[in-house]
């Protein structure tokens, strides 16, 4: 069997070309003799892989100088308690629910001070963005949270809440290098790395200098500590070493594709073959409200959980794996990250339609 497409949320799809360049060097990266797997974190070989990866990354996001890059483990649910741990100086934050791991980023806070929830879209199942002009921002909170895109519920924001001058902190695990960004808009913007950028196992924290500080709630540990983990440029243990040479690699091959302009560019093309088709389609229908849908996640259904299942089946058996939407929800969902081939996108469209006129 050759490849399939991988519609996966995430661990997702990478780009061929990466894997293969992996593969190339799987025994002897470079010369060294031997695996980048089995070097050690502080040799010379290694030095250079994670120090270039942190260079590619803060050109193709135009990170400014007054901004660190810290390559971190236990994946973005780590950070929900590490972010209140370093950044609550007041102990108080303001979320912004709109999903299922923005919820539990602010069940975590709760643990270490006062976190409120100024506004949701719970109501609707977070089919929609809540409109974010004006809300009640919190006088004494030390952030204002969100998560970007909503990979469950396909939802994105496309403007960024008004924070009212308090540090905006976003979670942008599945929107990560689809689109330009300004990062000085943030105080600090995060993700895992799994679903447009790498293998599971690494989580890139992008935090403004002066959040960094000894001052952080008592208790914290030490590997949650920024100000530890940034001091040692994301070597204080054993970094996610392979994880953060793939990420490299992603890097570069977003670099490839023109940046990340090219690549919004791009994205936007495949998300609208299958947003068009789901508009004008009778049997299968989108669930976000339009103006909010993800370029990265699209959630539809066809109303009939029998239908759902029996499409979700023989996809699977056309190659076209990994469409089952999340167990919180049900119906389908295709995830289309920077990685995913527009004729990937083509060929799910036309086994849709197919679908839709067998089972009319």
């Amino acid at each position: 069997m050759g490849r399939i497409y991988n519609f996966s949320a995430g661990p997702a799809v990478l780009p061929e070309e990466v894997l293969q360049e992996a593969a190339a060097e799987m025994l002897d990266y470079k010369g060294c003799g031997m695996s980048v797997m089995e070097m050690s974190h502080r040799s010379k070989v290694y030095d250079a892989i994670i120090k270039e990866a942190e260079a590619d990354l803060r050109d193709l996001m135009n990170i400014p100088d007054n901004y660190k890059v810290m390559f971190l483990q236990g994946g973005a649910s780590l950070q929900f308690s590490a972010i209140p741990m370093n950044l609550m100086k007041n102990k108080v934050a303001d979320f912004i629910v709109t999903g299922q791991w923005a919820k539990k980023a602010y069940q975590e806070a709760a643990k270490y001070g006062k976190a409120n929830k100024i506004a949701t879209s719970e109501d609707k199942t977070f089919s929609y963005i809540p409109d974010c002009s004006d809300l009640p921002i919190s006088e004494d909170a030390d952030y204002v949270y969100i998560c970007e895109n909503n990979t469950i519920y396909g939802t994105k924001f496309h403007e960024l809440p008004n924070t009212k001058g308090k540090d905006l902190v976003a979670d942008v695990s599945s929107c990560f290098l689809s689109e330009p960004v300004d990062v000085t808009k943030y105080g600090l913007i995060y993700g895992g790395v799994q679903k447009n950028i790498g293998p599971a196992g690494v989580v890139i924290v992008i935090i403004r200098e002066d959040l960094i500080t000894e001052d952080v709630l008592p208790g914290t540990p030490t590997m949650c500590n920024y100000k530890i983990q940034s001091d040692a440029a994301s070597l204080y243990n054993t970094p996610p070493c392979y994880g953060i040479y793939i990420c490299g690699k992603v890097f570069k091959w977003i670099k490839k594709q023109g940046g990340l302009a090219a690549m919004k560019e791009y994205n936007e093309k495949k998300a609208k073959i299958l947003y068009d088709f789901l508009d004008e389609s009778k049997m299968f229908k989108g669930t976000v409200e339009k103006k909010d849908r993800s370029l990265m996640n699209v959630p539809f259904v066809t109303g009939d959980k029998d239908l759902d299942a029996k499409f979700v089946k023989e996809a699977a058996a056309a190659g076209f794996e990994n469409l089952k939407g999340h167990r919180s929800v049900g119906g389908m969902r295709a995830s289309i990250y920077n990685a995913m081939p527009i004729e990937g996108v083509e060929k799910l469209v036309a086994f849709m339609k197919k679908f839709e006129e067998e089972n009319a």
